[in-house]
């Protein structure tokens, strides 16, 4: 029985691209920013491969997986199209952002359709904005709405004020009204508690844009495989040919699901996002945060390796990078690494650099031996498989 398991660090980018500056994002490396840091501790990592990738530096001898360095071929650097990429669907054009706000006709229409009233409605970091603005949401009712550097409509509101059911529904109206041009990659809800300065909740919940084409999800389900996930997989992929939903509230509750899935009998794949690397420390600029949460993977990650079966494959991968020290708490366009393990798999192929996240899409399919269809990116099983 065959079992693939990708395990997404959310935002763990290794270093700049070439075309990085058409975002601002010139010397941008996430890994270079923590891992002199005293509180990153990865010997798993490292045994694996990570320091051997092109770029990277510091690596092992013999590494006991085969690696490679990430380019993506899409025109972004958020969440929602490194996952469609990672998942086989590059996506040619940017999806819509705002830097200046959402126009009036959005806003006005939203308004109208929640019947409250909104706040801010300009780009904002998700622990300020609730400072800014909390007291007054509380006060008159508003919806905190806000946008950042990404693809994205967030609405805040206190959860004893606007109960989280009731801002989940205001989030699908948005979902609703943002189509065609204004198609936004994710609507999310930012419920948040407590007193001034307010704390965010773990009740987040993203409202995707599904997938504006064919995926591997689609083709493993097609073929009768498994597509489980675990963290916000669902969400990205709106649903679309995920057949189980396993939310997390962390990245430690995240490996925990992961450990219980190992446990289980099924065919096909486990999509896993870690997410806090990204919400809590690559956004917030916090390097020792990061630091501390990769040492805490790479205990987790021993764990995880021990309790891998026959034909078990591990992808370890990222999704864009968000580099804590540089003055920017916005996502970084960022090659990604991909290191692949398995007792089926030859340790040490370096495969250099590769044009697409998509790789590893055909890779899956390949290893499921199903046809890859209209999925984008090139298979490395052949120079992997023992």
């Amino acid at each position: 029985m065959k079992r693939l398991f990708i395990i997404v660090l959310d935002s763990m980018g290794i270093g700049e691209m070439p075309d990085a500056y058409l975002w601002h994002d010139e010397g941008s490396n996430t890994l270079g920013a923590i891992r002199n840091d005293e509180h990153f501790d990865c010997p798993n990592l490292k045994k694996l491969g990570l320091f051997n990738i092109d770029g990277v530096g510091g690596g092992v001898e013999d590494p006991l997986g085969s690696f490679a360095r990430l380019a993506e071929k899409s025109m972004g650097k958020d969440t929602t199209i490194g996952h469609w990429e990672i998942a086989g669907l590059v996506s040619p054009k940017p999806l819509p952002t705002y830097p200046n706000g959402f126009p009036t006709e959005i806003i006005e229409k939203f308004e109208r359709l929640t019947g409250r009233k909104t706040l801010c409605n300009k780009p904002y970091s998700g622990t300020e904005v609730i400072k800014d603005y909390g007291e007054e949401s509380i006060k008159t009712g508003a919806l905190i709405v806000y946008t950042s550097a990404d693809s994205v409509f967030q609405i805040a509101a206190h959860e004893d004020y606007v109960p989280v059911d009731e801002l989940y529904r205001y989030c699908e109206t948005a979902r609703e009204i943002l189509v065609g041009e204004h198609a936004v990659g994710r609507v999310i809800a930012r419920p948040f508690t407590g007193e001034y300065p307010f704390t965010r909740t773990a009740n987040r919940h993203d409202f995707s844009l599904e997938p504006q084409g064919r995926t591997m999800l689609d083709v493993l389900k097609k073929n009768g495989l498994s597509t489980l996930s675990v963290g916000k997989i669902y969400d990205i992929f709106a649903g679309k040919s995920v057949e189980e939903l396993n939310r997390t509230t962390s990245n430690d509750h995240g490996m925990q699901v992961t450990f219980d899935m190992q446990k289980r009998d099924f065919e096909g794949l486990c999509f896993v996002n870690l997410v806090d690397f990204d919400m809590k420390y690559g956004h917030r600029n916090d390097v020792v945060g990061y630091a501390s949460a990769m040492t805490a993977f790479d205990r987790q990650l021993a764990v995880f390796m021990n309790n891998m079966k026959e034909e078990d494959v591990l992808i370890i991968t990222a999704d864009h990078g968000c580099d804590p020290a540089t003055p920017s708490t916005d996502h970084s366009r960022e090659y990604v690494p991909m290191i692949i393990y398995g007792k089926g798999v030859k340790a040490g192929v370096d495969l250099g650099t590769r044009e697409s996240f998509a790789d590893i899409s055909a890779t899956v399919l390949e290893y499921f031996d199903v046809d890859k269809e209209n999925t984008a990116g090139e298979s490395f099983l052949s120079l992997v498989r023992k």
